[in-house]
């Protein structure tokens, strides 16, 4: 391993990554145990701060010339593994949820399947398409408001829930084409990323 391997790895933004993968446990136990308003809040607080970082390592890799190959990598396992294990929390709670849940994990599956057979082929897909960063912001908004909000209207849980479905479905579809029509997005892995793998 060389010392360019370790400057690609252990960088500011891959380490905020890691901090957000360490949150999820922690805000499944709050969340699952919950008895009170407080609890509820102080679950709410731990994903407004992964929310939080999500958003600082990435201007952090831009300003400071810190984007990696690791990091492409990590941060939307980050980002997929806390709207993963948030939607199954609600979902408990409001079972309309698994129905959102089912069309996620159809999603991300398939990005995974197309990511390892692009990255097979020495390429991957040069950062996130517009429309998964606006589904991942409706994303984490309207499911922080369900953690804050506990009891909230039927009416509004079905808007939310109609919402984050077709704003997922919009980008499954995008990505779907970007990959099958081997999009421009799609690059070439740049030849000392592939030396330091």
């Amino acid at each position: 391993m060389t010392k360019d391997w370790k400057k690609d790895v252990f960088t500011i933004p891959n380490m905020l990554s890691l901090f957000r993968l360490v949150l999820i446990p922690v805000y499944a136990a709050i969340y699952l145990q919950a008895k009170n308003e407080t609890d509820y809040f102080i679950a709410a607080g731990i994903l407004a701060v992964s929310c939080l970082t999500d958003m600082i390592d990435g201007k952090i890799a831009r300003h400071f010339n810190m984007i990696s190959t690791t990091g492409k990598i990590l941060d939307p396992i980050a980002d997929k593994a806390t709207q993963f294990t948030m939607t199954v929390c609600l979902a408990v709670k409001y079972p309309i949820l698994w129905t959102l849940l089912g069309l996620f994990v159809v999603k991300e599956s398939f990005q995974l399947i197309a990511g390892l057979v692009t990255l097979r082929k020495g390429k991957m897909l040069n950062g996130a398409l517009m429309s998964g960063k606006i589904s991942t912001t409706f994303f984490f908004v309207s499911l922080i408001l369900l953690v804050l909000i506990p009891e909230i209207d039927p009416f509004y849980l079905r808007l939310i829930t109609a919402i984050d479905f077709v704003a997922l479905l919009v980008a499954f579809i995008d990505y779907a084409r970007v990959y099958v029509t081997h999009s421009s997005k799609i690059e070439e892995i740049p030849q000392k990323a592939k030396n330091n793998k």
